[in-house]
């Protein structure tokens, strides 16, 4: 099923432009780069200044994410006029502060704190999603093909448990769905035996081609906590069966999210949140061009509680090394710092 007409305003125009005030005043106050962690702290405190509507909303979201897991904020300031080309480079990140960043660094801190990690995009805070030419068919944000259903990260012990999306540009036909599905659909629709699979850690899943290297997690349950609405963690390109019960389980499970999901066409201005816990999420098929006005998401992630991740963020900053980081980190290499070795895209 998809919802792509319905577009409720969460946000009115006198708190949009507040909003705007607050976001604008924060990149005036940028030092220099997006990862800054004086930047992040600022938009931490500057939160607290943003419009009460909009602390509300995301303050329910954050307690339950209701029945599609996804919230979608329209019409935010994202200074169309001044938005450049879309970057076709594989691994574009923003790294220099602007506008939509600052969006995204402010909502990013509501919901918890932004972080990211080392091995994809070279660990920015602030990533492109964007067509890449030569990865029309890449299973990652520079292909143009749909996009299975996935949790992000799902691989990765420390998953971020917010995506944020900020559309900066739609394609050229308008017709490419941010897709989602919620657990709390697909759980009625499942019989007892799969939920009882689904259960189990009888699972595998591979790292995404995004982070640039192979490998898989720990055996893991795909469904998680309490049985009337739980967690999910699953990756329809990368998460296999280790039983015949939990691959049978996983073929229920991709026919019911298929005909579960719902879809938005992202338009200029709008940011989804993905409750990265209990919802899944795609993206349908489109033709980019290449002429400088493809799609362009800007995406970051926020997590809930980022003391869970101590471990593997060095001096307690807001990138998420791997074990091969933390080895050459020890050895002199820093493993993939944060410092900008060029000036972003949008200045």
């Amino acid at each position: 099923m998809t919802d792509t007409e319905q577009r409720p305003p969460r946000l009115d125009t006198v708190d949009l432009a507040d909003f705007g005030q607050v976001a604008k005043g924060l990149l005036e106050r940028a030092s220099g780069w997006v990862d800054d962690p004086a930047w992040v702290a600022d938009a931490r405190r500057s939160w607290d200044d943003t419009p009460g509507p909009l602390r509300r909303a995301i303050r329910e979201f954050r307690r339950h994410s209701g029945p599609d897991g996804r919230l979608l904020l329209t019409g935010l300031p994202i200074g169309p006029a001044d938005v450049p080309d879309t970057p076709m480079a594989k691994g574009s990140v923003q790294r220099v502060p602007a506008l939509p960043a600052a969006v995204l660094m402010l909502i990013a801190n509501g919901l918890g704190d932004p972080a990211s990690f080392a091995a994809e995009k070279s660990g920015a805070l602030v990533q492109d999603v964007v067509p890449v030419p030569g990865q029309e068919d890449f299973q990652g944000n520079a292909g143009s093909v749909e996009l299975t259903f996935h949790t992000e990260n799902a691989f990765h012990p420390h998953r971020p448990d917010y995506v944020l999306l900020l559309c900066l540009r739609t394609d050229h036909e308008g017709v490419s769905e941010l897709r989602t599905c919620c657990v709390r659909r697909v759980l009625p629709e499942l019989t007892v035996r799969t939920r009882e699979a689904l259960g189990r850690r009888e699972f595998v899943t591979e790292a995404p081609p995004s982070f640039g290297e192979g490998g898989t997690g720990a055996a893991h349950a795909v469904l998680t906590g309490d049985p009337a609405d739980p967690d999910l963690c699953f990756d329809e390109a990368a998460t296999r069966g280790l039983t015949d019960a939990g691959r049978a389980a996983l073929g229920e499970l991709s026919a019911v999210v298929q005909r579960s999901y719902n879809g938005v066409r992202l338009r200029a201005g709008d940011l989804a949140v993905v409750d990265n816990r209990v919802a899944l999420h795609g993206r349908s098929s489109f033709t980019p061009r290449y002429d400088g006005r493809d799609r362009w998401l800007q995406r970051m992630f926020s997590f809930a509680d980022l003391r869970r991740s101590r471990d593997h963020r060095p001096s307690d900053g807001s990138v998420l090394r791997t074990a091969r980081n933390r080895v050459a980190q020890a050895h002199g290499d820093d493993g993939g710092s944060t410092q900008p070795p060029e000036p972003g895209v949008l200045g």
